[in-house]
């Protein structure tokens, strides 16, 4: 009886799986020589890179928007949006059209690599590295034999407050 009540005990201590044991689809793509995944669902199409129309007065990160069947689309450079180094655009740079927080959105990325499926033992929770370093938007980190993916909470992180200035750009 004891014992049962130890196993109870033991079990209620460890940490819940990140994903609950659900297996979950990701689309990765690559800024640099990391590999990232946001959810598949949140993904509406992948385009070519076209250049955008830059607006005045916007953050650094937005490129500028596009035009994608009458909707005007704001894009996102990643690179600039996660303070790595600048990119050049080449035939493999692709733009990501999300549909997040019931609105459009492009995202820059290097190039996109496959989708994958990831059951709960194949996400870990995010490191914590303390104030000075924001993994706010970071869900987890997937992995795949020897890849290690950087899962992103892409919901969170376009509605974010500082892309508040993505939206008074716009307006």
């Amino acid at each position: 009886m004891m014992q049962t009540a130890q196993v109870q005990a033991d079990k209620a201590a460890a940490p819940p799986p990140v994903a609950a044991k659900q297996a979950n689809e990701f689309l990765t793509f690559t800024l640099g020589r990391e590999e990232y995944g946001v959810e598949i669902l949140k993904v509406q199409e992948i385009r070519s890179y076209e250049a955008p129309t830059t607006i005045a007065n916007a953050p650094p990160f937005l490129k500028g928007v596009v035009n994608l069947r009458g909707v005007i689309v704001p894009v996102i450079d990643m690179r600039i949006k996660f303070g790595l180094a600048k990119a050049d655009y080449d035939q493999f740079t692709v733009v990501i059209i999300l549909n997040v927080a019931h609105r459009v959105v492009g995202m820059v990325v290097d190039s996109v690599s496959d989708v994958l499926q990831l059951s709960g033992e194949q996400i870990r929770e995010a490191p914590q590295f303390g104030a000075s370093l924001d993994t706010e938007y970071i869900t987890g980190l997937g992995t795949v034999d020897q890849r290690m993916l950087i899962l992103i909470d892409i919901e969170k992180l376009m509605t974010s407050s500082d892309m508040a200035l993505t939206d008074q750009a716009l307006h």
